[in-house]
């Protein structure tokens, strides 16, 4: 079991090299919930995001012997970089094994942290590909594995964030707001505060499509999930670490899990507001404030969520915008059999459409039908409310309309 003795030493293993992030007050954040709001900046970390405390603290404790060895990884992008700025900086050879999925921005940073020590191998879908084929890796060639959460080292250098917290508060919050995902985070914190401020109230957050601990903790122990939603791409775990699992076992946390629709709404609220650039994973804390008083934090507690990596690629924001808006009411797709005679689409748009909506999208599916042709058509609300009145509209219109649920199958391809 982690002790908390372990974080301290992890905190002086690691001072020189790991920046000591900023805890931020959210005037903004705190009108909105009624509580003190404040922000840990692990989005400004020094390969933006809180891996790298887990992956120096482990590769700076390994002998001669196992440093001439090389170490090997799998990571969904900010692990890797924590794995490939200590590569370096310790002079350590190392093989890291990513998603395919994982966004280009991550594996660039990938290798401008980690130079010519660092060899990039890209395999599968998800972490848990990764993972597997790390792990076939090391047993071939001999190298040292660096685990993400599952490791005491790793686990120890993650909770240094909360040993941080509690000095810069100068006091315990009410309330700590952690992501998760393979738990080496939420173990480390959750192992801290047990012996050094046991009255506060931990809870973590996973994405709905990924919720690997509340699986595990309803199951009685660490279970795979059949399907993942890869979107959270740094929580987005298949299995929790047995280690962080065991942990947390002794001392269940509060979860609660969130869409990620709501996790997207949340990033652009922190990039048009307080201009903060977090990842899906580093919105997750933040996300989890819509329902504070469900998991029993009383309005005026101080509160604290973790902003966990900021290594968000910029391509990836025309999705982000779009599962905000379908969270948010807003979005709407339909297919509509529209018939072929001249002026069909204008009648949809004069006796279908409000005064505030409009139209995004407008692709047909096929057109060698002489009677009717379907139209795929995306609408944009001007508000959620009038939803219930274009419906109304489309029921009167002549044409055949069919709407697609935004929880069908149908739907994940239009994203």
């Amino acid at each position: 079991m982690l002790a908390a003795a372990s974080v301290d030493e992890a905190a002086a293993r690691i001072q020189s090299v790991v920046a000591r992030t900023p805890l931020q007050v959210s005037e903004r954040l705190s009108a909105v919930t009624g509580m003190q709001v404040h922000l840990k900046r692990e989005d400004l970390q020094v390969v933006r995001s809180y891996k790298v405390r887990g992956a120096y603290n482990l590769m700076s404790q390994l002998d001669e012997a196992e440093r001439a060895r090389g170490v090997v990884c799998a990571s969904a992008g900010n692990h890797a970089q924590g794995v490939a700025f200590a590569c370096r900086a310790l002079g350590i050879n190392g093989r890291i094994h990513l998603p395919r999925t994982t966004p280009r921005q991550k594996r660039d940073r990938i290798r401008a942290h980690g130079g010519d020590r660092v060899e990039l191998v890209l395999v599968g879908d998800t972490y848990d590909d990764a993972a597997a084929s790390a792990a076939l890796d090391a047993e071939r060639t001999g190298a040292v594995p660096v685990p993400p959460f599952d490791d005491l080292r790793t686990m120890a250098g993650q909770g240094t964030v909360t040993r941080e917290v509690l000095q810069q508060l100068g006091r315990a919050p009410d309330a700590l707001i952690v992501p998760v995902g393979g738990g080496g985070l939420i173990a480390g914190t959750s192992a801290y505060l047990a012996e050094r401020a046991p009255g506060v109230r931990l809870i973590g957050v996973e994405p709905a499509g990924a919720a690997s601990l509340t699986a595990a903790l309803r199951a009685g122990g660490p279970v795979q999930l059949e399907q993942i939603d890869p979107f959270v791409d740094g929580a987005a775990v298949r299995r929790i670490g047995e280690l962080p699992y065991r942990t947390l076992a002794s001392r269940p946390p509060l979860v609660r899990t969130v869409d990620e629709g709501a996790v997207c709404t949340r990033m652009l609220d922190l990039y048009q507001n307080e201009g903060i650039i977090a990842e899906p994973a580093g919105a997750l804390s933040v996300t989890a404030l819509d329902h504070l008083s469900e998991l029993g934090v009383a309005p005026g507690s101080t509160v604290v969520c973790l902003v966990s990596g900021g290594n968000n690629d910029v391509s990836r924001y025309g999705e982000i915008l779009e599962r905000s808006l379908v969270h948010e009411g807003l979005k709407h797709y339909f297919l509509v059999e529209f018939p072929q005679e001249p002026g069909a689409l204008r009648r949809f748009l004069d006796e279908v459409l409000g005064p505030d909506d409009d139209v995004t999208l407008f692709e047909y599916v096929k057109r060698n039908d002489r009677e009717t042709g379907p139209a795929l058509v995306g609408i944009e609300l001007g508000e959620a409310a009038g939803l219930q009145g274009l419906l109304d509209r489309i029921d009167a219109a002549p044409m055949k309309v069919e709407r697609i649920d935004p929880d069908s199958a149908a739907f994940r391809f239009l994203r």
